[in-house]
């Protein structure tokens, strides 16, 4: 019996949870968090996306064709994206060329180590990505400004549909993965989880 994404969330439910709700999404919603813990976590953001595009795009190169229009449909908005990562740091006045904190650059490490597993692997770790960016802005409910638009942009339905079309995508890698790739799979998604909530965690120690 082959693994799915489903099953990964039920079976480690604990470690999902932590990786999708914070204190940071929950002060971000009572409007408790800092400025400067909030302009922290969005700086370290921008540079882990940067990396996350680079995923992206060597995600492509190990795909299936016919898993191509949803990868590259994830790429135009990465683009988007970007450019609205700009936006808000000239608008807050902060500073892009912040190096990386360390949990910032485990992560991306860890993204660059990934092109070197077989694609069930990096497409199970690339849907967990975007589902925790999606549950953990999702889950707290409607935010107050000025973070709205934060959690409209990860939050929002058609981003969730998104990530369902991954959730597939994964799924569909899995049935075909043998059992020490679907291992390599289910260890890459602890990973996110434990980095997910370092990640929101580093806004605090920034």
């Amino acid at each position: 019996m082959s693994l799915t994404c489903q099953q990964l969330l039920q079976t480690y439910g604990q470690q999902w949870q932590e990786a999708t709700v914070h204190p940071f999404l929950a002060q971000c919603k009572t409007g408790e968090i800092q400025p400067v813990q909030f302009n922290t976590w969005l700086i370290q953001d921008y540079l882990y996306v940067v990396e996350f595009t680079r995923l992206a795009a060597r995600l492509l190169a190990a795909a299936p064709v016919q898993h191509f229009d949803v990868l590259l449909g994830g790429m135009n908005a990465l683009k988007d994206e970007l450019n609205w990562f700009r936006d808000k740091a000239a608008e807050r006045k902060l500073d892009l060329t912040t190096p990386k904190q360390p949990t910032c650059a485990e992560y991306c490490d860890f993204m660059n180590h990934l092109p070197t597993m077989t694609y069930p692997v990096q497409a199970t770790a690339f849907w967990a990505i975007e589902l925790s960016y999606n549950q953990g802005w999702q889950l707290p409910g409607a935010m107050p400004e000025p973070y709205t638009e934060f959690a409209d942009r990860w939050g929002n339905p058609g981003f969730t549909a998104y990530v369902k079309l991954l959730e597939q995508q994964s799924d569909e890698g899995l049935r075909s993965a043998s059992e020490s790739e679907q291992q390599q799979a289910e260890a890459a998604f602890l990973e996110v989880a434990r980095l997910e909530k370092a990640f929101w965690q580093m806004a605090y120690e920034g």
